[in-house]
């Protein structure tokens, strides 16, 4: 009798039903983060999440069509009219942001201005410039101005009051604010009452010699008196005193950067 060797076949386990279930588990995962995603945020970063899930589905090589599934265009549950806000402002915005960019590089180059005139003109003591979110400020010791406790401005502060006007004409549409400070110590000339006073009026004097340039516009221009209230330095020492009698000129920006900006 002859013997026969039993073949034996391996039996394979079907596995193909790992590609729909994975899909199918994607799909169910994507499900839960659109819907928590919908009972967190507002319309702008739902439309963010959507887009980016679109993205990346419509582009994958599953087995199904996410975009049959879950509908990526319509967020459900949100106001239509929020929702359609973004594109409504978008430009808007797009005009803000262009305004922005102009007036950051606009002061920037005034900025370079005033620092170059500073230089060449030997003020650093006496002139120093700083660009903030807000605006772009010119400090200016009272020595450079004024003798002391007086507002009468010397004849050397016409030049750098026509310097500065003419800077200022070339960047027109900006509010400047023209700001006087003092120390504490208490006047004694009988001139003035106070401190509020003379810084009022040394304020006022120095405008009037930014609007002897008649290509500045006047409407633009306000002064202000602040005292001895805002001390940069201690007054209990000559050197902060100094530093504290001061004549500030701002030239506002008309759009303001995020905080954390220049």
């Amino acid at each position: 009798m002859s013997k026969h060797k039993k073949e034996h076949h391996e039996e394979h386990v079907d596995e193909s039903w790992l590609i729909p279930y994975a899909d199918l588990l994607t799909l169910l995962l994507a499900l839960f983060i659109i819907l928590f995603a919908m009972s967190n945020m507002d319309a702008k970063k739902y439309d963010i999440l959507m887009h980016s899930l679109n993205s990346a589905f419509t582009g994958g090589t599953g087995q199904f069509q996410v975009s049959n599934v879950v509908p990526m265009n319509i967020a459900p549950n949100v106001d239509s009219k929020k929702y359609d806000a973004p594109a409504t402002h978008a430009p808007e915005q797009q005009a803000m942001a262009a305004q922005l960019h102009k007036e950051e590089r606009e002061l920037e180059e005034l900025k370079k201005q005033l620092d170059a005139y500073i230089e060449q003109n030997q003020l650093t003591t006496q002139l120093d410039t700083k660009l903030t979110h807000d605006r772009l400020m010119v400090t200016i010791r009272d020595r450079a101005l004024f003798e002391s406790g007086s507002a009468a401005l010397k004849d050397e502060s016409r030049k750098l009051a026509l310097a500065i006007s003419d800077m200022l004409a070339q960047y027109p549409g900006y509010e400047v604010q023209v700001a006087g400070f003092t120390d504490n110590v208490p006047i004694t000339n009988g001139e003035f009452s106070d401190n509020w006073e003379l810084s009022s009026t040394r304020a006022v004097n120095f405008m009037r010699l930014l609007l002897a340039n008649q290509s500045v516009d006047p409407s633009l221009f306000s002064s202000t008196g602040y005292g001895e209230y805002h001390a940069l330095e201690s007054n209990d020492t000559a050197e902060g005193r100094a530093v504290n009698r001061r004549v500030e000129v701002s030239v506002i920006r008309n759009v303001k950067p995020a905080a954390g900006g220049a």
